[in-house]
């Protein structure tokens, strides 16, 4: 039986220097591999740099969107002209071993019913990102999340937080949500589900496609056995209040489309007035964050 191509596709936005290393690690993949690399209109010149260390390679192709279209909707612009039977999101600041596409291709080949693997996310020092595996973000458990009620009540599902405590578990584990930063779907899960909401810009994206694969049937699984190096790069360091706009922005939109809270007017109003008044009183110091490290 012929190995599985996998179509990366990885999104590119001023996202700088890791980006040529993270193109590199993919393209030394054990597994058969092609590489899309769709740019959102990046103005440091590192896409085209790409193209032009690459041109004579087959396995390589970017697109130029001219423009930043969000997040989702480019990698979906990818997955249009991608030929693999599987698909692996990847952010441009990830950083694949050689071995790290086939084991992940292990665990979607051993349960059938998966929609969606991912990886643990860490950074540089190895420290698990907790974002690897999360719960749904429900109206209930951010709250405890955010009074640390979270913290107590870990066997009753009222006090559950968006996080989930201890250490992740050293082997495949079904969860209800995985990192975004690396997604790794088989292309009848990804078109079976439209690909990613482009109702989204930037963020909570992963969290909507986790969700609705669930409401689909599939599983969402976490290869815990496997980690990814996730420097968190340039494609929101350098404009954090954009980023933290449409991220809470998408924090809106999951909510109103998921939480059975929602469907309460005055829960509706409420939560609006939170994340609108959350993000003007975090936009000042993250502008002055800006600045400081300019």
């Amino acid at each position: 039986m012929p190995a599985t191509l996998t179509s990366v596709l990885i999104v590119a936005a001023d996202s700088g220097a890791t980006l040529r290393e993270c193109v590199a690690r993919a393209l030394a993949s054990n597994a058969p591999v092609e590489l899309i690399l769709v740019d959102n209109g990046s103005r440091d010149g590192v896409p085209q740099a790409v193209a032009r260390a690459y041109a004579n390679d087959e396995r390589v192709r970017v697109i130029s969107n001219h423009a930043n279209f969000g997040f989702g909707p480019a990698v979906n612009v990818g997955a249009r002209q991608a030929r693999g039977d599987a698909l692996l999101v990847l952010n441009p600041d990830c950083m694949l071993e050689p071995d790290t596409l086939a084991r992940l291709l292990e665990v979607l080949r051993a349960h059938p019913d998966a929609g969606v693997v991912g990886a643990v996310v860490c950074a540089a020092d190895g420290v698990p990102d907790p974002a690897s595996r999360r719960r749904d973000p429900l109206l209930r458990r951010s709250l405890n999340q955010m009074t640390g009620r979270a913290r107590t009540g870990a066997v009753d599902a009222r006090h559950e937080g968006v996080a989930i405590p201890g250490p992740i578990p050293d082997a495949p584990i079904e969860v209800e949500n995985v990192s975004g930063a690396l997604l790794l779907l088989s292309r009848a899960a990804f078109q079976r589900l439209q690909g990613f909401d482009e109702g989204y810009f930037l963020h909570c994206e992963d969290l909507d496609l986790c969700r609705r694969a669930r409401d689909a049937g599939y599983t969402v699984w976490l290869a815990g056995n496997v980690r990814v190096r996730h420097a968190k790069g340039g494609s929101s360091a350098h404009r954090p209040v954009f980023v933290s706009y449409h991220k809470h922005r998408g924090m809106w939109r999951w909510f109103t489309k998921f939480d059975p809270a929602a469907r309460r007017p005055l829960v509706r109003v409420l939560v609006a007035c939170g994340i609108v008044g959350h993000f003007l009183a975090t936009a000042p110091w993250l502008a002055a964050r800006r600045g400081r490290r300019q």
